[in-house]
C-alpha cells in the first residue's frame, strides 16, 4: 500500500470503531505530518481518500470532521444455535439461488460474485487467449492431480502473507474452493460424523455435508469476533466432533474477522480434543486493512488445519480453480480428488501463474478492497436511508457481503418471491443454517461500482421489507 492509503486505513478504523464519533474533528493535518512522519501531502492525499468514502467531511478554515449521521444501526444478535447436531435441509432454497443463470435486466444482491469489469484483469485474460491459441500437449492433455506446478510454486508464496511457511508440494490445485472443502469433509469424515460449524455459515459447505450424510453442529457466533469458544469447548466434551469448519476470515455472511488470540485458543482446543480444523480462507485477501490477518493454519504445528481457498473471490469464479493445503491428510485428500474431479483443468491453471508471476495480482487486490471498502459504505448508506430503522446490520471488515436481520417473524423467503417481479434478488438468510434458522435476514452483495440500477434494487429491497413489516403479523416483537 502506498502511505496515504496506510494512514487513511488507520484513520478509517479508527473512525469505524467510535474512536471519534459523528461531529468530531479529526487531528489536523499537521499534527498527523508529525505524528507518521509523512508529507503534508501524503496526509491531504489520506483525508481525500476517506472523504471519497464518506468518512471525513472538509469544512474551511477548520479541518476535517467526522461526518454527521454516522450512527450505525445495531449489530446482528449473536446467534443461539441449537446445542446438538442436525441434518441440514434448505437444500431447494440453494438450488433457487444458484441454478439463475446471470441476466442483465436482473439484479443478483445475493450471489457471492465479485465485480467482474476492473481492467486489472485483462492481463489474466490475454494469458488466456494466448495460450487457448497454442493447441499444445501442456493445455489440451491432463495435468497432474497435484495441479500445475509454477501456480502451487506462486499459491505457496502468496500464502506467506498469511503467516504460512508452504511449500509447492503442502498445496493441491482443486476446481474451486468448494471442491476443496468437499475433499477436506471427505478425507476426514464418513457418513453419519458430526462437524461443528459457524453460523450462520456457508450455505456451500452445509449442503456438502448434507449430501455426504453427515451431521452439523452450529456454533454461537458474535458478529465480530466468531464464534464462541466456550460452546464449542462444550460441544467437544459432550458429541463426537469429527471436524471444525469455519471461515475465520472476512466471514461470509458475516464479515467478521476472528481475532489471532482466538485462532490460536481454537487452535489450541482441537489439539486437546484431537479433531481436525477445516479453514476456509476464499475471502481472507480481501480484508481492508493491511497487512491481511493471519489465518488459523499459521499456527497450526502438526499438520491438522486443512486450508483451503481459491481466486473465485478475489479474480473471477469462472475460472474454477481453488486450493488446500491439506497438512497431515495430503493423502486422503488426493483419493478425494481422484473420486471427484481427477486433474483440475490444464489452461486456467496456466493463465493463473502467469498472471502471478507477472505480479499483477497485488495491483489487482489493492484496486479491489479499494472498492469493495466504499462499496460498503455505500451499502450502509443506503440501507440507513431505504430499510426501517429497525434492522439491524453486520460490520464486515472484508469481502463484499452484507447481512441484515429484521425483526423476529420476518419472512425473507417470501421477501424474495415478492422482488421477484421487480427482477430483483437476495440471499434469503435461511439458506445459511443447517437448520433453517435467520429466516429473518437476509444477504446482499456490493461488490459492484455503484450505479443507478444498483441503488434502485437496493431501494426497492429496503422498501419491500417496510411494507411486509406493517402488515398485521408481519413480525414479531
Amino acid at each position: 500500500m502506498t502511505l496515504y492509503t496506510n494512514l487513511a486505513e488507520l484513520l478509517g478504523e479508527r473512525i469505524e470503531q467510535g474512536l471519534y464519533r459523528p461531529g468530531d474533528r479529526l487531528p489536523s493535518v499537521r499534527a498527523l505530518s508529525q505524528e507518521h512522519g509523512v508529507s503534508l501531502s501524503t496526509v491531504q492525499q489520506a483525508y481525500r481518500h476517506l472523504e471519497d468514502r464518506g468518512l471525513a467531511q472538509p469544512k474551511p478554515k477548520s479541518g476535517y470532521f467526522v461526518p454527521q449521521g454516522r450512527n450505525k444501526p445495531a449489530l446482528p444478535k449473536i446467534s443461539r444455535a441449537p446445542q446438538r447436531p442436525v441434518d441440514i435441509s434448505q437444500w431447494d432454497q440453494v438450488l433457487e439461488q444458484i441454478a439463475f443463470a446471470p441476466r442483465n435486466d436482473f439484479i443478483q444482491l445475493g450471489r457471492g460474485r465479485p465485480d467482474i469489469d476492473s481492467p486489472t484483469l485483462k492481463p489474466l485474460l490475454r494469458s488466456l487467449s494466448r495460450l487457448s491459441r497454442k493447441q499444445d500437449l501442456q493445455t489440451l492433455t491432463y495435468g497432474s492431480i497435484h495441479g500445475d506446478q509454477r501456480l502451487r510454486e506462486q499459491v505457496a508464496r502468496l500464502a506467506v502473507g498469511s503467516g504460512c511457511q508452504l511449500s509447492f508440494e503442502d498445496i493441491v490445485i482443486t476446481t474451486g474452493c468448494h471442491e476443496a472443502l468437499s475433499a477436506a469433509i471427505r478425507a476426514i469424515c464418513a457418513p453419519g460424523d458430526i462437524v461443528a460449524v459457524d453460523s450462520p455459515s456457508f450455505h456451500g459447505v452445509m449442503q456438502a455435508l448434507k449430501g455426504f450424510g453427515m451431521k452439523a453442529l452450529e456454533l454461537p457466533t458474535d458478529p465480530i469476533t466468531g464464534i464462541n469458544l466456550k460452546a464449542l469447548e462444550l460441544a467437544l466434551e459432550q458429541w463426537p466432533i469429527k471436524a471444525i469448519q469455519l471461515t475465520p476470515t472476512c466471514n461470509n455472511p458475516l464479515g467478521y474477522i476472528m481475532p489471532d488470540a482466538n485462532k490460536r485458543a481454537l487452535l489450541a482446543l482441537a489439539q486437546r480434543h484431537d479433531v481436525a480444523i477445516i479453514e476456509d480462507d476464499v475471502y481472507g485477501e480481501l480484508a481492508y486493512h493491511y497487512p491481511r490477518p493471519r489465518t488459523i493454519k499459521s499456527y497450526d504445528d502438526d499438520g491438522r488445519v486443512l486450508l483451503c481457498s481459491s481466486f473465485s473471490k478475489t479474480l473471477a469464479p469462472g475460472f474454477r480453480v481453488g486450493w488446500i493445503a491439506p497438512g497431515r491428510y495430503l493423502d486422503q485428500v488426493l483419493h478425494m480428488k481422484y473420486m471427484s474431479t481427477g486433474a483440475t483443468a490444464q489452461l486456467p491453471q496456466l493463465a493463473l501463474a502467469e498472471y502471478l508471476e507477472g505480479g499483477h495480482y497485488e495491483p489487482h487486490l489493492r484496486r479491489m478492497r479499494a472498492q469493495y471498502a466504499r462499496g460498503l459504505d455505500q451499502m450502509n448508506d443506503w440501507v440507513s436511508r431505504y430499510f426501517p430503522a429497525s434492522v439491524r446490520v453486520s460490520r464486515p471488515q472484508g469481502g463484499f457481503m452484507l447481512w441484515v436481520e429484521m425483526p423476529e417473524g420476518f419472512d425473507s423467503q417470501r421477501l424474495n418471491r415478492e422482488l421477484a417481479a421487480y427482477k430483483v434478488q437476495i440471499a434469503p438468510g435461511s439458506i445459511f443454517s443447517a437448520a433453517g434458522k435467520y429466516r429473518n435476514c437476509l444477504r446482499m452483495n456490493y461488490a459492484s461500482r455503484h450505479s443507478a440500477e444498483v441503488e434502485a434494487a437496493v431501494r426497492k429491497v429496503g422498501e419491500t421489507v417496510a411494507a411486509m413489516l406493517q402488515e398485521p403479523g408481519g413480525a414479531r416483537d
